[in-house]
């Protein structure tokens, strides 16, 4: 069991981060421990009891900094294997083949992650660009695909600003992924319902993971589409998560902080008719089935 089935879980998050290079910005730089320590306390204290931490071992990802939060705070946090997306990818990448990724992939969920005792559970996050998918992009979603045949783990996606989820799906049906297995991320930047109701309608599952994020989008927009989502019965592949990144996102630095979702967001859609069995289908139950 990887999943922590008794509490809620947040399916796309980072907890550490180091995106800074890329973007010349130090707030991109998320590895405030003790601010960080102190909020999934925080979260703990509210029912959250797993994090999809979905960092990459090129985006930052940090096994010890990971080990020493789940010592100290007793929450559950599984980690990921993969590349993210163009602009963040390792120069040697661009010559390296799909199989030789996937052994990547494959090494980190079997025989662990270098320098941890931490093993991958996910596959992820592995993305696209705005509006294009690029050949070496499309080359790890092919290495995701067998790292996935191979071991059984779900993929975890990303789309650039809520684009190119349909080609993301039809990718993994050409190379024959069991789709129960996926879930696109980021589906909650722009009006796209349409797309969400193909996506589910394929048989993956969908993330509102940008909650919080109003500058991007509004809230209010996110919660007229789960209740439209809602009303249709179609809650039951859907999950929720805030995607931090930042300094500036956590609490102590004048941010929404992970329990935005918890204390703000989670009333918002309790007052716009959503049920607390629906909030619980999408935080615990959607997340066991496709994370266990």
């Amino acid at each position: 069991m990887l999943i922590n089935p008794n509490g809620y879980t947040y399916c796309h998050e980072h907890l550490h981060i180091d995106l800074s290079p890329q973007k010349g910005n130090i707030d991109c730089r998320l590895d405030q421990y003790d601010l960080i320590r102190a909020e999934m306390d925080a979260l703990v204290d509210r029912g959250v009891y797993n994090i999809i931490e979905v960092t990459n071992a090129f985006m930052g990802r940090n096994p010890q900094f990971i080990e020493s939060l789940m010592s100290d705070t007793n929450i559950n946090i599984l980690l990921s294997t993969g590349y993210y997306i163009e602009g963040f990818f390792p120069p040697d990448l661009y010559t390296k083949s799909a199989k030789a990724i996937s052994r990547e992939m494959i090494r980190e969920i079997v025989d662990g992650i270098d320098g941890s005792n931490l093993k991958a559970s996910v596959i992820g996050e592995v993305g696209s660009s705005e509006n294009t998918f690029t050949e070496t992009e499309k080359k790890v979603f092919e290495a995701a695909a067998m790292a996935h045949f191979e071991t059984g783990r779900p993929i975890s996606t990303h789309q650039s600003m809520s684009t190119m989820g349909r080609y993301q799906i039809e990718l993994f049906k050409q190379f024959g992924v069991d789709l129960e297995k996926v879930t696109i991320g980021h589906c909650d930047l722009k009006d796209n319902l349409e797309d969400i109701l193909w996506l589910l309608d394929q048989g993956c599952y969908v993330q509102f993971d940008t909650i919080g994020k109003n500058s991007y989008y509004p809230d209010s927009r996110r919660i007229a589409m789960l209740k439209a989502l809602a009303e249709r019965g179609l809650l039951e592949r859907v999950m929720l998560s805030m995607d931090i990144t930042r300094r500036s996102h956590l609490k102590e630095n004048g941010g929404p902080g992970f329990c935005y979702l918890m204390d703000t967001f989670l009333p918002q859609l309790e007052e716009n008719g959503i049920s607390r069995a629906e909030i619980d289908t999408m935080l615990k139950h959607a997340p066991y089935q496709l994370f266990q």
